[in-house]
Order: C-alpha cells, then structure tokens, then sequence
C-alpha cells in the first residue's frame, strides 16, 4: 500500500464517516404502527409483546438498522454462549452504576469485536508489507484480537465495579453513624434515609437515593432494601441492611444496631487492610532489592573501582 493510497482510503473513511452522520439526522417519514407503539404497554402479558418491544433499529440510518437488526441479534447470542456470563456480568453491570443493561452490554462486546477484528486485519496487512506471514496466522489474526478486545473490555468492566464497591464499602460507616445520629435526633428511618440522600455526594448516597424514590413510589422500605442489598451483593451493606430489617420488624433500637454496625465495618476494614499488607509483603520486596539494593552496593563500590582504575 503506497503512501497515497493511504491517505485516500483514510479520507475516504472520513467522508463516509460524515456522509453517514448526516444520513443519521435525517427525519424518518414512515410512522411506527400501532403494535410497535403498545408492544411497551402489553409487555407484561403478551409475549409477542416482549418480542416488538425488544426490536430497536440501529442508528443511525433506520433502513440499514431493520436489516441488519438479525445479523446483529445472532452475534449477540453467539457472543453471549462463547463468553457466557450472564449473572456474572448483569451483577458487575449493577455494582459499577453503569446504567447499561445486559443487552446493552452485549451490543458493546459486539462493538469491541469488531474493533479488535478491523485492528487485527490492519496489523496483519501491515505486517505482509514487512515480511512473509503464513497464511494461516493472518486468518488467525482478527479473531483473536477480537476476542482480546472482548476481554478487554470485560476487565474493564470488573475493574470499575471492584472500585465502585471498594469506594461503597468505604462509605459504609460514616453513612450507618450518620443515619444513627439522625435517629437519635428523632427523626424516622425514610427521613434519615433522604437526609444521607440529600446529604451525601458519594455512590452509597446515591444508592439510598434510590431507595428513598423506590419508597416514595410504593415499594416497602424493607423490600426495597432487600433489594439493593441482593443487587449489590456487598457482605457489610448486606449485614447492614438485615440489622436494620431485623430491628424494624421487632422493635429494637435502631441507633445501638448502626453504631455497632459501623464499628464492625471499620473492624473489618481494619483486617482488609492488615491481609493486603501481608499479601504485598513480597511484592513490596521488589523495588528494594532490584532498584535501591543495587544502586546502594553500586554507590559503595564504585568509589573503590574509581581509585583502582586511574592507579591512585
């Protein structure tokens, strides 16, 4: 591939890229029928229903979308029975506060597919420009960088609900003493609930919040903490929200609950901390003995060799 021929297809990329854009702006002239407009209404008790409902043109040209729509659908599932997952990413989706749903997800794993696939094949072109490659690990090639991008964005994915659950799991404390504190003023559990709502600026308030609007829509404050709890799937938030039930539903005193609840938390966090310690020791041992070892035994030693060379 000549230098020119790559400056034109990379232009001419870009002016797709644009002319599709300004496709995607266009205003649809044919109107939705009457079934895709209440399949959203009858989902619950039809399954035709469910299945208009989930139909959804892809942007940004519609008629492209509807044709292309079960070409996608088979590569979702291929990708859902290949990587699986299921439970285990909808819990990772739940715990980062993403917002996306597991379909959602699917059609992102689809995206970082054929990403890696497109940049498999640029390499493999590229690569045949510099030397002879077999063939078959230039067929090899998109797949298994596809796959690699998939993965990658997998561990992405865990990576952020790890730290959305380690900032929660930090948070915990301060919110129990903060809601116990409200109690001892007086005030009721769903007005405490909304004070740290209100209050708070972290991802734990934020979950309350949720909680707070679940309540206020006609959900049991006992079945909407249930819920976050098995959502979250956070031991501490777990204990937590069952002490809480559990005092609600015999009377007991809230404030001594939370406050022991936050000192069993910070306990634990105590202990997280001391077993990270000893799992880093070695890991700890690294920078001293291959940097600062060196470099103290080179600062001894080369005075020495200094003198020994010049004959002094």
């Amino acid at each position: 591939m000549t230098p020119l021929l790559g400056l034109a297809v990379a232009l001419g990329c870009t002016l797709g890229l644009g002319l599709w854009t300004l496709a995607s702006l266009t205003p649809r002239i044919a109107r939705p029928r009457l079934a895709v407009r209440m399949a959203p209404y009858l989902a619950d008790v039809s399954n035709e229903a469910r299945i208009l409902a989930r139909r959804r043109t892809v942007e940004p040209l519609p008629v492209l979308g509807v044709l292309a729509a079960p070409a996608v659908e088979s590569a979702v599932r291929a990708i859902a029975s290949v990587f699986g997952g299921a439970d285990r990413l909808a819990l990772r989706l739940r715990q980062s506060g993403s917002g996306l749903v597991l379909e959602r997800y699917r059609l992102h794993q689809l995206g970082w597919l054929i990403l890696g696939a497109v940049i498999g094949a640029l390499a493999g072109i590229v690569a045949v420009q510099t030397r002879p490659i077999a063939p078959i690990v230039l067929l090899a090639l998109p797949p298994l960088v596809g796959a690699g991008a998939v993965i990658v964005r997998d561990q992405l994915l865990a990576r952020a609900a790890q730290t959305r659950v380690r900032r929660m799991t930090s948070e915990l404390p301060t919110v129990l003493e903060f809601l116990s504190l409200s109690f001892s003023a007086g005030e009721g559990i769903l007005d405490a609930l909304r004070r740290v709502a209100r209050a708070g600026a972290g991802e734990l308030p934020r979950e309350l919040g949720g909680v707070v609007t679940a309540v206020s829509s006609g959900v049991p404050l006992a079945a909407a903490l249930e819920t976050l709890s098995r959502e979250l799937a956070m031991a501490p938030l777990t204990r937590a929200t069952d002490q809480i039930i559990g005092a609600l539903e015999r009377g007991s005193p809230l404030v001594d609950v939370l406050r022991a609840q936050a000192q069993d938390c910070r306990d634990e966090a105590k202990r997280d901390l001391l077993e990270m310690a000893g799992r880093k020791e070695v890991t700890m041992l690294i920078p001293l003995v291959f940097l600062i070892l060196p470099v103290t035994v080179l600062i001894a030693i080369f005075p020495g060799v200094l003198v020994l060379q010049t004959g002094l």
